[in-house]
């Protein structure tokens, strides 16, 4: 019987990382030229109070999900295609969402900001920074300059553009990255072995639902 349960387990945990990879964004290293925004007067601002950063963190017995606010944000659209912008993420106010108050919340949201995860006293934001867009399968993919605890990588991601009037809603599918590649390594087996069945999965669910207006 342990052993059935130990293999179903296992089978769970496979099946877990295997979508988890597919949703893993191409990283790779900074891109150097960016466009910067120009005519800012016709760009579209973030509304941060509707605008937000979705993430999930996986392990073997479980998982959790919350939410970021970010702090500003800005971008160009010219025909439907995203030409420049960048958006920047207040890493102090990440939750956990499915947990009550009293019940671990606070004790989970304190641990990532804790500097041993994400250190938010040090690090207090996180950067997204568009470098460039292709139409490609129907869909809009985005390739931009993440920074993370100081460290700046590019990934591609797809993304949905959206314009109405003087509105517009830039919205990701949900994507993985890896967080060892941006120094955050606690509890990963890729630095502790022993860890066994205790370990966090490095890939970590984002997606993010930006809303602006001219």
């Amino acid at each position: 019987m342990k052993k059935s349960i130990l293999a179903i387990a296992f089978i769970a945990l496979t099946v877990i990382s295997c979508k988890n990879d597919k949703k893993k964004a191409a990283t790779g290293e900074e891109v150097k030229d960016v466009k910067k925004v120009e005519n800012v007067i016709n760009s579209y601002k973030a509304n941060v109070a509707e605008s937000v950063v979705a993430w999930k963190g996986n392990k073997p017995t479980g998982s959790h999900n919350g939410v970021l606010k970010i702090q500003n944000g800005i971008f160009d659209i010219e025909n439907g295609t995203l030409k420049a912008g960048e958006f920047t993420i207040d890493m102090n106010t990440i939750t956990c969402t499915d947990l009550e108050a009293g019940q671990g919340k606070e004790k989970l949201e304190g641990h990532l900001k804790a500097s041993d995860f994400f250190d938010v006293e040090k690090f207090p934001t996180a950067k997204f920074v568009i470098a460039s867009s292709e139409k490609k399968d129907g869909k809009i993919h985005v390739t931009g300059n993440l920074t993370l605890k100081d460290v700046i990588k590019s990934i591609t991601i797809p993304v949905t553009v959206t314009e109405d009037g003087d509105s517009a809603t830039l919205k990701s599918e949900t994507f993985s990255v890896d967080r060892t590649e941006f120094g955050v390594t606690y509890s990963s087996k890729k630095f502790d072995a022993a860890l066994k069945d205790k370990f966090i999965n490095d890939l970590m669910e984002i997606s993010f639902d930006i809303k602006a207006k001219k």
